[in-house]
């Protein structure tokens, strides 16, 4: 009898198990059901409808085109020009935002003089609103403004900074001011994270500064470097903003980005345009996403072995 009811204990065991673990299952996919349909109504499903769109001729007749929107948006004057203003702009942009936010950093994690009020000075333009620094920046960079005044006394000639080759140069210094202390942010937390045994070892050695800041802390810092990176990328497809409160919709030639175009087109209701546009957008991104991923795991493999 003791030996079946032993058996019979091995069979019901499983049972419950099993029974405890789908219950944990049915718990968790509930706590997940919110999260899901959203991700479902709010991303999955509007991508899949941009998709559609690309494909078809227009919302009412549905035929199916294939590419043609896409090779319509290619041959687009202004999508060209706005591609190419927005590639010059990440370009310079994204590289000064990674290096400068970087050099401060490590500048920071020497003994300077005034670190605190060094550090909230570049912290400071993550509090004051967007307006408020479109407004400065049209205070400095106008015709008559402080820029052009300071210009004249050296003896250098007016320039209209928003209405010349000289425009991205002012959305760039933008860019920076607006950006550069949460990148540093997060650089000063990547370099507290180094293993100090290293550093100390290396100085032992002999090592030089630079020498430990490019051979140990850089690499070290590959991850960093890469999150860092991708961030600015993704801010400079979002500087729309600023530009549009700097000279609203249809801003001078050197200043036309991807999204003016593709607010413009919004505005004329132009869903095919607007969804090809937005696609080969995506997929530029990827593609250089995946290209600093590779990077990143090159270089930085031998630090997480």
């Amino acid at each position: 009898m003791k030996k079946f009811r032993q058996k019979d204990e091995k069979l019901v065991k499983p049972q419950r198990n099993k029974k405890r673990v789908w219950k944990e299952r049915a718990g968790s996919a509930l706590y997940l059901a919110p999260s899901l349909i959203g991700v479902l109504l709010f991303f999955i499903v509007p991508f899949f409808v941009v998709i559609y769109y690309a494909l078809v001729d227009n919302p009412i007749s549905n035929h199916f085109v294939f590419l043609d929107n896409f090779k319509n948006v290619l041959g687009n004057s202004s999508f060209r020009l706005a591609a190419m203003n927005t590639l010059k702009f990440s370009a310079v942009a994204v590289p000064l935002a990674v290096v400068l936010s970087l050099a401060l950093a490590a500048a920071l994690e020497c003994k300077i003089p005034f670190k605190s009020q060094f550090r909230s000075f570049f912290l400071s333009p993550m509090m004051v609103p967007v307006a408020s620094i479109v407004l400065i920046w049209q205070v400095l960079f106008h015709y008559n403004g402080v820029v052009n005044e300071f210009l004249m006394k050296v003896g250098v000639e007016k320039i209209d900074w928003l209405k010349s080759e000289y425009g991205q140069v002012v959305v760039i210094l933008l860019f920076l001011w607006k950006n550069l202390g949460y990148n540093m942010i997060l650089f000063m937390a990547g370099i507290g994270s180094i293993p100090k045994d290293l550093i100390e070892v290396a100085r032992l050695e002999s090592a030089s500064k630079w020498q430990i800041f490019i051979h140990i802390k850089v690499r070290y810092l590959s991850s960093t470097i890469l999150f860092v990176t991708i961030l600015s990328l993704i801010n400079s497809f979002k500087v729309f903003r600023e530009i549009y409160l700097l000279s609203g919709d249809y801003p001078y030639d050197s200043i036309y980005m991807l999204q003016h175009f593709m607010n413009n087109t919004f505005r004329n209701l132009d869903y095919q345009k607007l969804s090809a546009a937005a696609i080969i957008m995506s997929l530029v991104m990827i593609v250089i996403i995946g290209i600093l991923f590779l990077a990143e795991n090159h270089f930085g493999k031998d630090v997480e072995g």
